[in-house]
């Protein structure tokens, strides 16, 4: 089999580095961690799992970290994880049915599903896919300060295989925004990709108005990437409802129709606006369409599974009832619990429907 080298950068991730570095034994011949300024016990637990443990001096750019730990790796191919990563028992057996097979294909770069939201049962909520895998050579090379990635090349290919993004702890939730202003210190703007996610910094930072004008200036760009378009208007959106601005919301979400056909996870935010609107046709045309483009779309971009058949199907439940419409009301929560089965709000709403039959039965007698 081909080898592979797991290259991670660290700093004081002593509660979940010993939890990633179990995940992939047996997958990665060689563990390289480069620790870039620990004060707990973090290069101590590293050491555990390898004798490969560097010092990087940190300066605010994770490319730099990253292109280092890549350097020391010697393997076929370089992984790459985050310390707060997990890989499910499942993903694990593919991860090894793939390095079986990557020795036959010789892939450039695999690309995996990263989930980084989960609902209130833990499930991945929100997922997108991520260079994960890549042949060592010089086009594996990381790029961008923050929110760094490396652009792929050769032959790509898709693994219907899942990291977790699992975080414990806050970590510094100012750093972010703390490099992208600095960046702007120094150069007096911003490339494309970095000023969307300067964006949604702000954003995450309840700087809801200069959030949006950044959003804005970036949707003025003539480059950038779709999906990040398409995450700005809707972000745009979101920071446009914060302030109480319902109608600039329209405009951002309308914006990202421009961007091509919609996905579920837009057509679920207009279908919103026009329900919070109490405009229930209109709405419903929208989750409609939710379902519709889920059906045949693919995964590319940011993905939100239950944006493609139980949100829209439970909020069609609701805007049918809204119309006096129960029996179609009725039909739409079944649909949504088959999409989430056991639910607590179908079963609840399903009370709700037997109740209203019952009484409807009291009435005519």
């Amino acid at each position: 089999m081909v080898s592979i080298s797991l290259c991670m950068i660290v700093r004081n991730e002593e509660k979940v580095l010993g939890r990633c570095l179990a995940c992939v034994q047996g997958f990665a011949d060689e563990i390289i961690i480069v620790d870039t300024g620990s004060t707990d016990r973090t290069k101590e637990i590293a050491f555990s799992f390898t004798d490969k443990v560097y010092d990087f001096k940190w300066k605010d750019d994770f490319a730099a970290a990253r292109n280092f730990a890549f350097s020391r790796g010697t393997g076929d191919y370089l992984f790459w994880l985050d310390a707060d990563d997990v890989v499910r028992q499942e993903e694990r057996r593919k991860l090894m049915d793939l390095k079986r097979q990557l020795d036959d294909e010789w892939p450039d770069v695999v690309m995996m599903k990263y989930a980084v939201g989960y609902d209130g049962d833990g499930a991945p909520s929100f997922f997108f896919y991520r260079e994960r895998l890549l042949r060592r050579c010089g086009k594996a090379v990381w790029k961008g300060r923050i929110h760094e990635a490396v652009e792929p090349f050769g032959k790509v290919v898709r693994e219907d295989i899942m990291i977790e993004h699992r975080k414990v702890g806050t970590g510094d939730p100012d750093r972010n925004l703390r490099i992208f202003e600095q960046m702007l210190r120094e150069n007096g703007k911003l490339s494309p990709r970095d000023q969307y996610y300067y964006g949604k910094e702000l954003y995450y930072h309840r700087r809801y108005r200069d959030a949006a004008s950044v959003f804005s200036e970036y949707l003025e760009l003539p480059d950038g990437w779709r999906e990040d378009r398409v995450d700005a208007c809707r972000h745009g959106a979101y920071c446009m409802y914060r302030i109480g601005d319902r109608d600039r919301a329209l405009k951002f979400l309308l914006s990202g129709l421009s961007e091509g056909i919609p996905k579920p996870e837009l057509c679920c935010d207009l279908g919103w606006w026009f329900f919070s609107a109490r405009r229930y046709r209109d709405a419903i045309f929208w989750y409609g369409q939710a379902v519709q483009t889920g059906r045949w779309t693919g995964e590319d971009g940011f993905v939100m599974p239950e944006c493609r058949g139980y949100i829209p199907y439970l909020q069609m439940c609701v805007c049918y009832d809204r119309l006096g419409e129960w029996k179609t009301a009725e039909r739409y929560n079944e649909l949504a619990e088959r999409c989430r089965p056991g639910t607590e709000t179908c079963q609840l709403n399903r009370k709700y429907f037997e109740k209203r039959k019952e009484r409807q039965i009291e009435w005519i007698q």
